[in-house]
């Protein structure tokens, strides 16, 4: 079943503050939407957790959640923090006990409300949430200052931001192409800051992490009534764009009914709303980015052609880490600064066995999985676990040391194993060790790994029932 959303106060709003309210009762959505909005908030309504998140990965940006405490409520407040632990949380039940309170206040709530509350109290606790969380993050640098001066400090990405700075102020779409965690979302955030938009909207859409039917009402809103939950118009993201920048992540997973709709935008400026019949104008750059082949998606009919061609007016193709090492160890001590001050650990450089073990990992994730292994160094204060994670154990991966294990039976069978069983087996835990690094690095996620192994998911399911493996307990 489809998620229903809406958003409220967007033209009304008084406030640079969105909330999102998450709650399975339909009144209570409406209910806390009108009382929000007439005090001057921007508010997105999701009828469950799972739609909340859902919202959260295709880029929806609030400030405050409002969290009524359903039957998931507990995990979904449990994947809030994991997720999005910088964006405060207020849960709202009918439990007045002090033992609910005291478990969703350990699992992570900024505050607790006991339904039926009154407004005033929920009006006070909302603002000065805003405003602590706003003086945690006074005049935000925008992600160059955090990221850029190490992110473009290597050959490959300083051709590419010659190339953005030569073609940014201009309104050409651009294509950006690369593996999961190279950093296309920084490229994307260069283009728009350089570009005479900068003073504008950059909005960005995970175009994988949505339903195809909720996508299209996220990207193009819908009229009163479009749909069952549909009580109140809601501008897309095209419209929130408008006269800035629309970044469209993983583009390639775009379904082909609302890949017309975007050509359709790209040719003529317009579009129309769910339900409705008028055109809406907007003017809106159009960034794309995505980690698969989208030629090779042209030629077996899973992309348009058409619009394939209208995206990729200007290609920008980052080159995985692997083949930028010049940038690993600038990126670590940056990391490692970063993490220390944001959570209180002592700074030190890293040992010359690390640095050495960094350079010659094949990084798979790119910069984000460096980024989650600086960010484990730091938390955890031990080089032995991340030499673990990187598959080197006293100087040699566990794969590595299996696979001596069988050369050394080899030698002492005196030449008992064929020629042909010693391949086979070398072969073997040469493929157990590939796969089980991958996997390790994907935090299991079968269907990337398939993905950077380049075989299909059920041929990965199939090695991974031969090698034996298991994900750690």
């Amino acid at each position: 079943m489809p998620c229903e959303s809406a958003t409220r106060g967007e033209e009304g709003a008084t406030r640079d503050a969105r909330v999102l309210v998450v709650d399975d009762s339909q009144g209570v959505r409406s209910y806390l939407a009108e009382l929000l909005e007439k005090d001057g908030w921007s508010v997105d309504t999701a009828e469950s957790g799972r739609c909340a998140l859902h919202l959260l990965d295709a880029g929806a940006n609030p400030d405050l959640v409002l969290l009524g405490l359903s039957s998931e409520g507990r995990k979904t407040l449990a994947a809030l923090r994991r997720l999005h632990a910088d964006v405060p949380v207020v849960v709202m039940s009918v439990e007045a006990d002090a033992g609910t309170i005291v478990e969703v206040m350990r699992l992570g709530a900024s505050d607790y409300l006991t339904k039926p509350f009154d407004e005033g109290a929920l009006a006070g606790i909302l603002a000065r949430l805003f405003e602590r969380r706003r003086g945690d993050r006074p005049n935000a640098p925008p992600a160059e200052a955090t990221d850029g001066p190490i992110v473009w400090r290597g050959a490959a990405m300083q051709r590419i931001r010659a190339m953005i700075d030569q073609v940014s102020d201009t309104d050409v779409t651009v294509l950006i192409q690369g593996e999961s965690g190279v950093g296309k979302e920084i490229v994307a955030r260069r283009v728009h800051d350089r570009s005479r938009r900068t003073a504008k909207p950059f909005v960005k859409v995970n175009c994988a992490a949505l339903p195809s039917d909720l996508l299209e009402s996220e990207l193009f809103g819908y009229e009163t009534g479009a749909f069952t939950g549909a009580n109140a118009r809601k501008l897309g993201r095209f419209e929130r764009a408008d006269k800035g920048t629309i970044f469209l992540d993983e583009i390639g997973e775009m379904s082909p009914k609302l890949q017309a709709k975007l050509l359709q935008v790209l040719q003529d400026g317009e579009f129309t709303r769910l339900g409705g019949n008028r055109e809406v104008r907007v003017d809106v750059r159009v960034v794309c980015a995505t980690n698969r082949a989208l030629k090779e998606m042209v030629a077996a009919g899973e992309f348009r052609e058409d619009l394939y061609f209208r995206l990729n007016v200007i290609a920008i193709d980052i080159p995985p880490l692997r083949e930028r090492r010049d940038e690993i160890l600038p990126l670590v001590e940056t990391f490692l600064q970063r993490y220390s001050t944001k959570y209180g650990k002592a700074w030190k450089p890293i040992s010359p066995e690390l640095s050495s073990a960094f350079e010659g990992h094949g990084f798979p994730g790119n910069v984000r999985e460096l980024e989650n292994l600086v960010k484990r160094l730091v938390i955890l204060q031990s080089e032995n676990l991340v030499f673990a994670d990187l598959g080197v154990l006293t100087g040699t991966s566990s794969g590595s040391y299996r696979l001596m294990q069988v050369i050394k039976s080899v030698e002492e069978s005196a030449g008992e194993i064929s020629l042909r069983e010693v391949a086979r087996k070398v072969s073997l835990e040469a493929e157990r060790d590939a796969i089980d690094r991958v996997l390790r690095r994907t935090g299991w996620n079968r269907k990337q790994a398939a993905k950077f192994l380049n075989v299909s998911y059920k041929t990965l399911l199939q090695k991974i029932r031969e090698c034996g493996l298991q994900p750690d307990a």
